[in-house]
């Protein structure tokens, strides 16, 4: 039997049992016995409704936890837009810094940094921007 067939056999038994303490005991106790029967199917159905609320909630809490886990790429697109935005704002003042002081190769030095950092920004927001995904077999990168 499954878990409801032997609920419902219960409370088929329940029943049976009500029924005949009634003829046992008489109609004046006929009162007390149905509201002691429907408390027990009151309980039953308390129970079940609890039941389905719990795994109701556990379910949203477990969407709640994935979606929280994995970043829309909506939230890319903002991450890199203002990145791009600061790493602009901020190479103003660092190419002027570097043009005069080092000249030339401090201006070269100056942007060689400002786009190694947006690039590993990119590929840390994108692994797959260069067409390099990781291996099934042992996490080795592939091309």
């Amino acid at each position: 039997m499954t878990g409801m067939d032997a609920r419902d056999a219960d409370l088929k038994r329940e029943l049976d049992a009500t029924l005949h303490a009634r003829r046992d005991l008489g109609e004046e106790y006929e009162s007390a016995l149905v509201d002691s029967f429907l408390e027990k199917v009151d309980q039953r159905i308390d129970g079940a409704v609890e039941r389905r609320v719990r795994r109701q909630l556990a379910e949203q809490q477990m969407q709640l936890a994935r979606d929280s886990r994995s970043p829309k790429a909506t939230d890319y697109w903002g991450e890199r837009f203002g990145f791009g935005i600061v790493s602009l704002v901020l190479a103003v003042p660092l190419s002027a810094i570097a043009g005069g002081v080092g000249r030339l190769p401090g201006l070269l030095v100056a942007w060689a940094g400002i786009v190694g950092v947006n690039i590993v920004q990119a590929v840390r927001t994108d692994p797959n921007l260069f067409g390099r995904r990781k291996s099934s077999q042992g996490g080795d990168w592939e091309d």
